[in-house]
């Protein structure tokens, strides 16, 4: 494994996220002078939060897998998960709507998901289902310590006998076919394969590897921190501060000061000159290169986005009693809106909807009494001809219209407070092409082929966050902190 040179003692992470926060237990307790530069007032990066006439809402990620990643980091500085963080199992992890009428529960536990198949579908599907649960316990085990969770600098190092596992299980075919070679219902197959999303591309064009997110949730398990989402980034910065990490809040770092390849410091808004031996950048990725190193590299030029999404954050003095914490509704067509939203580049005529209740588990985060949602549509990136400026006003009347259709009747009726993020807000926010799923994890953007997290032309920087390795989601930037305080120090397992 490759490593920064010259001196590390003192390292600076510009960008309290949570691959930054990562990261900064690992070197802390490797032994590091760290300090954190956040532009914000609070750590979390897209993992935000909003505070609204008397409701918190979380602005970033909903689902929260792969827990022992999390208390992993707290382990480097001799800290328990426990003492920091109340993690509620989620069950069933998702209730999932189709058009038809139909309902199914997701659990986490595979004997009870059977009996739901079974009932729900047949007990054909339910064996079915065993098998698939079977397949991704598998490709976890291959994939994981030599693909996911590992520096790779060459595609040679691939070259171990889990490759040749992976490949004689299917693993580099294509998701949605793998999948139906277990699952012959449309419902399941949805429910089992819609994950690919996260990775920013069709369950119909992403290889099978990617069925392992849906190992990490669905057969691993799905939690809600106590304290909302964003209970994570505070008890990860807490613990950080704790044990000798300086976070320097309010403090939006616009330049890095570098000479003969290496960078000698980052300069903030306000004029602020924080020295570094060595320098970790948790911004998104072409942002980073664009505006804090002022290049940008071919390869970044050339990467491909995820699509993006509009968010509904909504205070609401209406409950409704047949939905869990979190729901799915599925519209109709499938192979055909993946077909509008990523290759056309359109509004999805029949998008299938996330609807997350944060207070069906914690009534805190609501004033008594009432609720709060956070409703997810699947959009284009700013790659699209669509001027949101004019757009979001009638695209929230279409949001709102379709959860009445989907069974949140008088939902319109109950906002109290509302919020709206929309790709152009994302981009706002320093997500290139308003993208907030950072690049798409096509066969060229994923493991080797990934933008790496070692700054070509630098011998003292390190990337880390969702547009390096390994890639999206909570456990996977999770892991990217450590894979980039790994460049610095060495193994920190």
């Amino acid at each position: 494994m490759k490593k920064v040179k010259g001196p590390t003692d003192h390292v600076v992470i510009v960008g309290a996220g949570l691959a930054g926060l990562s990261a900064a237990l690992r070197l802390a307790g490797a032994g590091r002078k760290v300090t954190v530069v956040e532009r914000e007032s609070f750590p979390g990066g897209r993992n935000g939060l909003l505070n609204k006439s008397g409701y918190a809402f979380d602005t970033g990620p909903t689902v929260l897998t792969m827990p022992d990643l999390i208390a992993d980091a707290f382990r480097c500085v001799g800290e328990e998960m426990r003492d920091w963080l109340d993690l509620i199992p989620l069950n069933p992890l998702y209730r999932a709507f189709y058009a038809d009428g139909t309902q199914l529960d997701v659990h986490a536990d595979t004997q009870r998901m059977e009996t739901e198949i079974a009932k729900t579908i047949s007990a054909e599907e339910a064996m079915g289902y065993r098998r698939y649960v079977d397949f991704v316990t598998k490709l976890y085990k291959y994939e994981m310590n030599d693909f996911i969770d590992r520096n790779i600098d060459s595609p040679l190092n691939l070259l171990t006998p889990n490759l040749a596992r992976l490949i004689a299980l299917g693993g580099f075919r294509k998701l949605a076919p793998k999948v139906s070679q277990f699952l012959k219902d449309p419902r399941t197959q949805k429910v089992y394969s819609f994950q690919a999303m996260y990775a920013g591309v069709s369950p119909q064009q992403a290889l099978a590897i990617y069925a392992v997110i849906a190992y990490m949730d669905s057969v691993n398990g799905v939690f809600f921190p106590k304290g909302g989402m964003h209970a994570l980034p505070r008890a990860l910065a807490a613990a950080a501060e704790k044990h000798g990490v300086t976070i320097k809040y309010n403090s939006k770092v616009v330049s890095v000061e570098h000479s003969g390849g290496r960078a000698n410091a980052v300069v903030t808004e306000s004029g602020e000159r924080i020295t570094c031996d060595a320098l970790i950048l948790n911004p998104d990725l072409p942002v980073a290169w664009k505006e804090l190193l002022g290049k940008e590299p071919l390869s970044i030029k050339r990467l491909n986005y995820s699509p993006s999404c509009v968010t509904m954050l909504i205070g609401s003095s209406k409950k409704y009693d047949h939905i869990a914490h979190h729901n799915i509704h599925f519209g109709r067509s499938w192979d055909g809106v993946f077909d509008e939203l990523i290759n056309k580049k359109q509004l999805m005529s029949d998008p299938s909807v996330l609807v997350t209740v944060p207070t069906h588990d914690d009534p805190s985060l609501a004033p008594a009494g009432k609720q709060s949602y956070y409703v997810l549509f699947p959009t284009p990136n700013l790659d699209a001809n669509i001027d949101w400026t004019t757009e979001t006003p009638r695209y929230r009347e279409h949001m709102l219209k379709i959860l009445e259709e989907r069974g949140y009747r008088g939902f319109s009726d109950g906002i109290e407070v509302e919020h709206i993020t929309t790709p152009l807000e994302w981009a706002e926010m320093g997500l290139e092409r308003g993208a907030p799923f950072a690049s798409a994890h096509t066969f060229f953007q994923t493991g080797p082929f990934r933008p790496r997290n070692l700054a070509r032309g630098f011998e003292n920087i390190v990337f880390t966050g969702s547009g390096t390795q390994p890639g999206v989601g909570v456990p996977m930037v999770l892991i990217s902190g450590r894979l980039a305080a790994e460049r610095i120090v060495g193994n920190v397992k």
